[in-house]
């Protein structure tokens, strides 16, 4: 597949729930005149733009103590809870946030900043088609609103509508380059396969900065996943590095740094520095990490009791309400239920048919004994031409059991090729399958 990008777009040389908050927050926190210029003398005043994300939340709960009407505070307010679970891992932030959106929006159901929070919290619980539809709300309660289009480009992404995607991206570039828009036109290249131009937009994230240390430190981190995909380690790790100095204790960066060990074979290393993480932020990808590098070192047994902890995990944040039907059915296909897996990635795609979950349903279909139709699903999650190197992996391994030897070959091969290192558990087992081919 094609795509033509208009002039501007090329020039600006970006989840959805991927970016969660990135933005929004920003844009909300940073636009406070109204609210600071509208308290009386008695009113308790805004905390300054560098506030913490604690402090925020402190001083925003007291403003609407005082004022429970106000809308600027209550918008602010969620996303500052927004971007704490983005800081914690916490999903109850997620309950709070939802608490303040529905009572502002009682008092004002068409006020953009309202709609845009909804958009952005339905995003984060992968709640895509729900995302969207907040999202052109706000826009058409505002048409001059910057913080919908985040939310509009992260929904049409997750489900799957990329040329309508790339529309609203370019108004999102052209009201202004940020790091928000900086930020997706890097993961919009990244899903077309062209990662030099992502690294390009990525670092232009960076250089473009914001009012949210963490909001930095994460595109940072984005960075360093670009330069391991493409096999530059030390830019890699020089990005997390530099994630953690932005904004310290960065689970995100240092979970980049236990990749990169576990990738060079430093699996001692990679585990403790995992085992640090998974203890402060017990995240499902994040023991999935330390898991499948326990597996990859030999201690079969101690990786398969940390994988068990995923389904607990993945639990919790169901239980506040975020759809974690993906990363389930991949978790399921690899360790856990085949049968399962398929069930999960047939209602991921059913709902959010973007080329992610068309990946699961693929992979799912192939650990269930259905390879052939597990590689037409690969195959429908490279058509925009990613390079992700799991896509590959999954489509050569299909092909593999499909018996189709030509094209497990070439799905391999360029797993292989940016980075023999791409997982510490499936590449060496790419590697042995290449050998068998021949």
């Amino acid at each position: 597949m094609t795509t033509t990008w208009p002039r501007a777009f090329r020039l600006a040389a970006l989840a959805a729930a991927f970016f969660l908050a990135i933005g929004v927050f920003a844009l909300l926190h940073g636009g406070q005149g109204s609210l600071r210029s509208a308290a009386p003398r008695s009113a308790i005043a805004p905390p300054p733009p560098n506030a913490s994300t604690d402090t925020l939340i402190a001083a925003y709960q007291r403003i609407l103590g005082t004022r429970p009407g106000n809308v600027s505070a209550s918008a602010t307010l969620a996303s500052a809870y927004l971007q704490k679970v983005r800081e914690t891992g916490d999903p109850s932030y997620y309950v709070r946030a939802d608490g303040v959106l529905q009572a502002a929006q009682r008092t004002a159901p068409h006020d953009y900043r309202i709609l845009a929070g909804l958009g952005t919290l339905a995003l984060a619980r992968h709640q895509f088609a729900s995302g969207l539809h907040y999202g052109l709300a706000a826009l058409q309660a505002d048409p001059s609103a910057e913080i919908a289009y985040p939310v509009i480009v992260d929904g049409q992404v997750e489900l799957g509508r990329y040329r309508d995607a790339a529309r609203t991206l370019q108004r999102f570039v052209d009201s202004g380059p940020t790091l928000a828009s900086y930020a997706r036109v890097s993961y919009f290249r990244e899903l077309h396969g062209d990662l030099a131009g992502a690294v390009q937009a990525m670092r232009l994230a960076v250089s473009a900065g914001g009012a949210v240390p963490e909001n930095v430190a994460y595109v940072q981190t984005l960075l360093g996943n670009l330069e391991f995909d493409l096999g530059h380690l030390g830019q890699a790790r020089d990005a997390y590095r530099t994630g953690l100095h932005s904004f310290p204790r960065y689970v995100a960066a240092d979970a980049g740094l236990a990749r990169l060990d576990a990738a060079q074979a430093r699996f001692a290393s990679a585990i403790a520095r995992y085992r640090g993480i998974v203890a402060r932020l017990p995240l499902p990808e994040y023991v999935v990490g330390l898991g499948e590098t326990e597996l990859a070192s030999g201690n079969v047994s101690r990786g398969i009791h940390d994988l068990a902890l995923v389904r607990a995990e993945e639990k919790l944040l169901q239980a506040n309400g975020v759809n974690t039907d993906t990363d389930l059915a991949l978790f399921e296909a690899n360790h856990g239920s085949p049968a399962a897996a398929l069930g999960l990635a047939r209602r991921a795609w059913a709902e959010a048919p973007s080329v992610r979950s068309a990946d699961a349903l693929g992979w799912a279909l192939s650990r269930d004994g259905r390879p052939g139709a597990g590689l037409g699903w690969a195959r429908h999650a490279l058509m925009l031409g990613s390079r992700d190197p799991m896509f590959l992996y999954h489509a050569g391994m299909s092909a593999l059991a499909a018996g189709d030897r030509v094209a497990a070959r070439g799905y391999l091969r360029r797993a292989v090729a940016l980075n023999p290192r791409f997982n510490p558990l499936y590449a060496p087992r790419a590697e042995r399958a290449l050998a068998h081919l021949g």
